[in-house]
């Protein structure tokens, strides 16, 4: 049995939701039937004392008078109580007064009454209940009735018995339905891969059943079959001519091996890839199947399965990027741009894995404006991807450096590390799809092999250039990266005609942890003429606000102490700053960010890297508004 579960992941899938199902529907069950015995033997037990006192009130007279007849004429009452077998009636001094029984050969009266209380008799509960008047003992009532508890208990195993089939019939078509829909799509696609690596047919194909992400996923990956079919079938034909040709069609023979070998070697990166959220996404599920009654754990649980969806997308992303480089498809859309915010921008992705590898970072940028015509995207991704490169293979602990220069009409921007480096073979091909420096199996941090790739494809695009040099293993690496200045720099902030300039002097308060980010923002507004609080984090944003009394704030969303959309609403609630113009200045842009940003109460949005002309947009719609005092 161990062994049938233990070839198929879905065989276990199963395993686990009947198992845990039937577990959880278990023991509600047996806490539930123990609630119903506690519950039906005091109910059972209130109504025979009832029962006992009303009888006892009612042959009360008869006693006091000698009449054991208007006394047994009482306890026959009882034959409307199919349940009570036996009755009686003793006096003050426990003497057996009257009796009822419905069967007298199988029920027995005892003689002698017993103190107050009850006991259960095998199938039996018997009842002893005194009635007491001015502190004396004026009759004790005796009672026996059929405890049907095992009856009772028959019914109950029955009906839990029913609802527990069903369930379990209902988890399965669940599960099977879940499997279906979200988790077999994915393993057929870790399936073909494995095959194809097996077998080295390249014929094979994953059937293709949504048209969600996983859909484009499948596309992707069917492309690359073909991509990877074509090159194996030209290598096949190479075999053949190579018996005859020379020398050279050897050295093309040989490479063609390689890149037959790379696509082999990413076809099972990304097979791995691929089943490394597929456990958590798994266990998810099933959490989230026995967490109906813990609501926090069922968010931690969604909170792990969105990041494993992410890291999905990601992977998407990339095979998409893939197909755009190898079918010509890549662009940019150039516009002016400002190197430093470039820069900065591509600082702000890569610093959280940065920080999280123990790295420290020391980036230096030109005093003066460096213009580009660049897609500042694109650009920002291609500095995003050489710093996240350097830290992805460098130890714990090491030095990243980034420099930007102006040289000969060129800006040049070097990314240096002190990591593992490169051997001067790997230095030719590091740029090459598919290519992994590490290919140990205790490597960490693999990915696709097509980040530097697509670097230097983005660099080209912009008729620049990106080089690797290193010293060799141990000897850490740098990128160098050269992109041509644009033809004319953009005007300067302060080269706005006279007439349109601000008439007002505003106070604005500025908060942002980006220290450079908010240095140069706070030194752009005040030489238009603006007074300026500047604040690292929420809290203390929030504390000046009230005596400096902005007329506009400049809101990072993600501040530490407290994020931009709660100082947004604290703001907002406080009278002294109800009226302050609130601006986002943020790195998240999607329309999901700005409707957050709005619901806060933020009367502007801007994406990061900011352009001056921006911010100057957004303080021209209020010249018209009257400056604090």
């Amino acid at each position: 049995m161990p062994e049938f579960f233990s070839r198929s992941i879905t065989r276990k899938l199963m395993l686990v939701v009947l198992a845990t199902t039937f577990t959880g529907l278990l023991l509600s069950a047996l806490a539930m039937l123990a609630y119903d015995i506690r519950t039906y033997q005091s109910a059972w037990l209130d109504d025979l004392r009832t029962q006992a006192d009303l009888i006892a009130r009612s042959s009360a007279p008869a006693l006091t008078f000698n009449d054991p007849k208007a006394a047994t004429e009482n306890l026959a009452l009882l034959k409307t109580r199919p349940a009570i077998v036996a009755a009686a009636i003793y006096g003050p001094g426990g003497k057996l007064f009257a009796s009822y029984a419905r069967d007298r050969e199988r029920s027995v009266v005892p003689p002698v009454a017993q103190p107050a209380g009850y006991h259960i008799d095998g199938e039996h509960i018997v009842v002893y209940q005194q009635l007491v008047t001015n502190h004396e003992l004026v009759l004790t009532v005796y009672l026996r009735a059929r405890y049907e508890l095992m009856d009772r208990l028959r019914n109950y195993a029955v009906i839990l018995g029913s609802v527990m089939a069903g369930s379990l019939a209902l988890a399965g078509m669940i599960s099977l339905w879940l499997q279906a829909a979200f988790i077999r799509p994915i393993l057929a696609v870790t399936t073909v891969a494995r095959e194809v690596m097996q077998r080295r047919d390249f014929s094979l194909r994953v059937k293709k059943t949504t048209n969600d992400e996983i859909g484009v996923l499948v596309d992707a990956f069917n492309d690359m079959l073909d991509e990877v079919g074509q090159r194996a079938a030209a290598l096949e034909q190479s075999n053949r001519v190579l018996e005859h040709e020379t020398a050279e069609r050897r050295s093309a023979e040989q490479a063609l091996r390689v890149a037959d070998r790379r696509k082999d070697e990413f076809l099972a990166t990304l097979a791995h890839e691929l089943r490394n959220p597929l456990a958590p996404l798994m266990n998810g599920l099933e959490i989230l199947r026995i967490a109906n009654a813990n609501p926090a754990l069922a968010e931690r649980s969604r909170e792990v399965m969105e990041r494993q969806l992410r890291q999905m997308v990601r992977l998407v992303d990339d095979l998409l990027d893939v197909s755009r480089i190898t079918t010509g498809k890549l662009m940019v859309r150039r516009s002016p741009v400002q190197l430093q915010q470039v820069i900065r921008s591509a600082v702000e992705l890569a610093d959280p894995f940065i920080r999280s590898r123990g790295h420290t970072l020391d980036v230096q940028l030109p005093s003066g404006p460096v213009w580009l015509e660049a897609d500042a995207t694109r650009l920002s991704q291609v500095f995003s991807n050489l710093l996240n490169n350097a830290a992805k293979y460098t130890n714990s602990g090491g030095a990243i450096r980034l420099e930007a220069s102006v040289d000969k009409g060129r800006a040049v921007v070097r990314v240096i590390d002190n990591g593992i480096g490169l051997s001067p073979a790997m230095l030719t091909r590091i740029f090459d799809m598919f290519t992994q420096v590490d290919y140990s199996l205790e490597r960490s941090n693999a990915g696709l092999g097509v980040g530097l790739t697509l670097a230097r494809r983005l660099v080209e695009l912009h008729e620049g250039t990106l080089e690797a040099y290193s010293g060799g293993p141990d000897q850490g690496s740098t990128f160098v990266a050269t992109l041509p200045l644009a033809a004319a720099a953009a005007p300067e902030e302060g080269a706005r005609p006279a007439e349109a300039a601000p008439a007002q002097r505003f106070r604005i308060l500025l908060a942002d942890d980006n220290t450079d980010f908010a240095n140069s923002l706070a030194t752009l507004l005040q030489g238009l003429g603006h007074e300026l609080l500047v604040a690292a984090d929420g809290l203390r944003a929030l504390e000046a606000a009230p005596s400096f009394q902005p007329d506009f704030a400049f809101l990072d969303i993600g501040l530490p102490g407290l994020n931009g959309y709660a100082l947004a609403r604290a703001l907002r609630a406080n009278p002294a700053t109800s009226g302050t113009v609130l601006v986002a200045v943020t790195g998240w842009g999607q329309e999901r960010d700005r409707q957050q940003a709005q619901e806060a109460g933020f009367d502007h949005h801007l994406v990061k890297p900011v352009e001056p002309a921006l911010i100057r947009g957004v303080l021209a719609r209020h010249w018209d508004r009257q400056p604090a005092a």
